[in-house]
């Protein structure tokens, strides 16, 4: 809102219609932010916006319904946001799909396909249209959500974690190749946030005690998308922001 820490900022949240991409979304516009949510459900980014209504009134969001896996369209991204808002500030690449829970010597490379296309080819496609947007800003901030899993293996979820092992590699190589502008790309991994995600993953109930809620998590989200942070190529996890 006005006065906000991102006043007149425009930032784009991908997977925005729920969890950790909502409660972004939501943060940013209480500082004030104009937010371009994107998800593949309609219904559930109609639902985000009408809570941002209801809190902060009209005006402060746009709805982009948008399959990710359909990554050729998304080169059209960048001008479309260039024509629409004249600028973009903010990057937060927080989609992503979990893809099929089975033995990698059971699984099918369909389903492979699938997951690396929307977890990984999707955001080279928004690195190679959003970057002339984002070092035009006068503080352009990019951030990608990363998992345990793209660290940690564990079984039957082959598909989901080596995608996040490439998706953050794939950030900090960005991060590498950006350190000379002003430019700033950080990754998050967040820890075990009580998502719809986290509920497929952990079936029975995730038995930890570090369980967050999208909300706790989301300031780790407005530090590293203020104009004033200084963090490159840095991984911000709950420890280092000390949540």
């Amino acid at each position: 809102m006005s006065g906000g820490k991102l006043e007149n900022r425009v930032a784009l949240i991908t997977g925005a219609s729920r969890g950790i991409g909502a409660a972004v979304a939501k943060l940013f516009v209480e500082e004030g932010a104009h937010v371009i949510l994107l998800a593949r459900s309609k219904s559930g980014l109609e639902d985000v916006d009408d809570e941002i209504r209801a809190l902060y009134g009209d005006g402060h969001v746009t709805l982009m319904p948008f399959d990710l896996s359909k990554i050729y369209e998304l080169e059209a991204l960048g001008p479309t946001i260039l024509e629409r808002f004249g600028r973009l500030d903010i990057l937060v690449a927080n989609a992503g799909i979990l893809g099929d829970q089975t033995l990698v010597s059971h699984s099918k490379i369909k389903d492979w396909k699938e997951t690396w296309t929307t977890n990984v080819l999707s955001n080279v496609q928004l690195i190679r249209t959003l970057e002339p947007l984002l070092k035009a800003s006068d503080a352009g901030r990019a951030m990608v959500t990363g998992s345990g899993m793209g660290v940690n293996a564990t079984a039957f979820n082959g598909q989901y974690g080596v995608s996040k092992a490439a998706v953050m590699f794939l950030f900090k190589t960005w991060a590498e190749e950006t350190k000379q502008t002003n430019l700033r790309v950080n990754m998050i991994r967040p820890g075990a946030v009580d998502t719809d995600m986290l509920a497929q993953v952990f079936p029975g109930g995730y038995q930890g005690d570090d369980m967050r809620t999208a909300e706790q998590v989301a300031p780790m989200f407005l530090e590293l998308a203020l104009p004033t942070c200084s963090r490159h190529g840095e991984l911000v996890t709950p420890a280092t922001f000390s949540l």
